[in-house]
């Protein structure tokens, strides 16, 4: 081939180089020998990983010891013919986490015994479809709240009010019962004016708002109080823009998943909560009612290295009146899903022994406070 040829080669090699590392889906390509052979950006950010350290790599290294990844890997090489799997699951002790995937393994005719290998997660559909069943709770937990407003703290108000006529005249064993009756009154209503937080429908006042300083008063808070016995790590990345929201809110869901961090840990001596702020572009979620597409590319990660959730909690962990506390009410984290919701942004929970993660995404917005902008 002459030095045109050559080069026109090179060019056409850089091209499709750039064109896999544009897509937002991992793809490796896998030798015959069962080594990485290459890898785009994205299958480095999946794996955790370069490409340099990946060629290094078996793939039986990077998948759970008699992954399904495997046997589709050989089925593809001896039949020649492209293969689908869905939901599969990648986690290992090395990248840790809620890793289900969609595979599509396919032989590379340029390049005999080389398979391609295409990873879709399930992740990020899923989130988008949950986020809406938050939504949809939300809202109807707004109704209840509202014939709870109306139906019970009316009540409510006269039976405590003849409790204290009782108390005046009451002898002391009675009084006992009297003062009974007044704190259980008190109680129900603290908890519906929890949930008629649900039912406020008012417009939110917003600013820029420098997440930083809102985690880091968060951290003050618990360290002062709930989790001083808690060891904080925090991983920020300083080049993030501010947020466009109310600060008083931000904090309020901070505050709740750090505590639930707090509360998940309980008294153990190796207790650790990190928080972690990053940039993640390629997350996009459609608005509900709407074709415009938004980006989500700031995340906000609580991680605590508690028992983690129970499996059967896990798909009703956001719905109101779900708890695994004793005394909990179950609408703290239902709150905090209509929050983060009301801000444009989704919250997801990936739970295994001793690592939780709570993962807040929110848009970036335009610097002008109109709104966020449109992937």
């Amino acid at each position: 081939m002459n030095d045109a040829g050559l080069h026109a080669a090179g060019a056409d090699h850089r091209t499709a180089d750039a064109v896999l590392d544009a897509l937002p889906l991992p793809v490796i390509t896998i030798a015959a020998d069962g080594k990485v052979a290459d890898a785009n950006v994205a299958a480095e950010s999946f794996f955790e990983s370069s490409v340099v350290l990946l060629r290094r790599l078996q793939l039986r290294d990077l998948v759970p010891f008699g992954s399904p990844l495997l046997a589709l890997v050989e089925q593809v090489r001896s039949r020649g013919a492209a293969v689908n799997e869905y939901k599969v699951d990648l986690s290992t002790p090395r990248n840790p986490g809620d890793r289900l995937v969609d595979l599509h393994v396919a032989p590379l005719p340029e390049r005999p015994d080389h398979v391609v290998v295409m990873l879709q997660e399930r992740t990020i559909a899923d989130k988008m479809d949950r986020q809406l069943t938050h939504r949809g709770a939300a809202r109807s937990v707004s109704a209840l709240a509202a014939m709870l407003a109306h139906e019970i703290k009316n009540p409510l108000s006269g039976i405590r009010g003849a409790a204290q006529l009782l108390e005046q005249s009451a002898g002391d064993d009675d009084r006992t019962l009297t003062r009974l009756i007044c704190d259980e009154a008190d109680r129900i209503v603290k908890l519906v004016d929890r949930m008629e937080v649900f039912s406020d429908e008012r417009p939110v006042e917003r600013e820029p708002v420098n997440i930083h300083a809102v985690l880091e008063h968060v951290k003050r808070l618990a360290q002062s109080g709930f989790a001083r016995h808690i060891k904080f790590t925090e991983t920020y990345d300083p080049s993030l823009p501010p947020v466009l929201a109310n600060r008083d809110q931000l904090v309020q869901v901070f505050l709740n998943l750090v505590k639930n961090a707090a509360e998940s840990i309980g008294e153990a001596a190796d207790g650790e909560i990190q928080v972690s702020t990053a940039f993640r572009p390629g997350v996009r979620l459609q608005l509900p009612g709407s074709k415009t597409r938004v980006s989500l590319p700031l995340e906000f990660c609580v991680r605590d290295n508690g028992p983690g959730v129970p499996e059967d909690l896990m798909p009703h962990l956001f719905d109101p009146f779900v708890t695994t506390k004793p005394t909990g009410s179950g609408l703290g984290l239902a709150l905090v899903a209509k929050i983060v919701g009301d801000h444009g942004g989704i919250i997801e929970c990936e739970s295994q022994q001793r690592h939780t993660v709570f993962r807040v995404l929110m848009p970036m917005f335009t610097g002008d406070g109109a709104g966020p902008a449109p992937a």
